[in-house]
């Protein structure tokens, strides 16, 4: 199980990129940290990885100064923001990892999850190494565990943030297409196997949305925002593979925080 830090930032230091790390609340049981005004929680479209630009700590979390929580954070004066979001964390590591700084004060709280959950690593892994075929077969299993675990994990984790953080506006963010059909690519997957691929972070997206509205959360779809700038297009703000920063793959740019991420954020906070 991945745990990470929390890190408290005033806006001043955020602006600085320089951050405090306090010590992690691990689980249910564990005494929280002081409670935070602004958290951002979540996986890797969280913390900002691909962005460049990371924070000190905990390094397999790869926070980013870029990211567009701490881009929020910084443009409305946060001053008592938490960022406990971590690569590669899924909806249980959130739940056991990422819940310290969350309590009655806490007034907005921020989520991208699920992506892991669902599998896209191996799925891009299939795509990539596999050819048309598996690639198919590999998004056809992730669309299962969307349907089946995701939900109860999604479930178990939103009412857990919804009962530390009573006063909360709790904003969940999606997933962007990540290829743009008929583009500029000209070697890599077919568009048959880029479109399956879009299609199941449309799924997701939907299971996601779903399950945030049932518990009374605000969803913000980034889709649109990211519309003309999927790999493959002229002015992508999505990485496509990476073989020397394999981590970065299939991740938005520092842009894509900015320009993507930030104002689907800003529409609905």
């Amino acid at each position: 199980m991945r745990h990470s830090r929390t890190v408290t930032c005033s806006s001043a230091l955020l602006l600085a990129a320089a951050c405090v790390f306090a010590s992690p609340a691990t689980a249910q049981g564990v005494p929280r940290a002081a409670a935070a005004g602004y958290v951002a929680l979540g996986d890797s479209y969280s913390t900002g990885v691909g962005a460049g630009d990371y924070l000190p700590g905990r390094k397999s979390c790869k926070r980013s100064s870029r990211a567009y929580p701490v881009l929020w954070a910084a443009a409305h004066g946060a001053t008592a923001f938490a960022f406990p979001a971590c690569n590669g964390a899924g909806a249980d590591d959130v739940l056991t990892g990422q819940l310290g700084p969350l309590g009655p004060r806490t007034r907005l709280v921020t989520l991208t999850v699920g992506g892991s959950d669902a599998g896209f690593a191996a799925v891009m892994t299939s795509c990539d190494l596999g050819g048309t075929s598996r690639c198919l077969s590999a998004v056809t299993r992730a669309l299962s565990t969307m349907d089946g675990p995701l939900v109860r994990s999604l479930d178990r984790l939103y009412s857990a943030i919804r009962d530390r953080a009573p006063a909360a506006r709790v904003v969940v963010l999606g997933y962007p297409h990540l290829y743009q059909l008929d583009g500029g690519c000209e070697a890599g997957l077919q568009d048959r196997a880029r479109a399956a691929v879009n299609a199941g972070v449309d799924h997701l997206d939907a299971v996601i949305a779903r399950r945030a509205a049932d518990h009374g959360f605000t969803y913000a779809d980034v889709r649109a925002d990211f519309a003309g700038h999927e790999i493959c297009s002229r002015s992508p703000w999505m990485r496509g593979v990476d073989v020397l920063a394999p981590t970065e793959s299939y991740h938005p740019t520092a842009p894509g925080q900015a320009r993507g991420y930030l104002p689907a954020l800003d529409r609905v906070s």
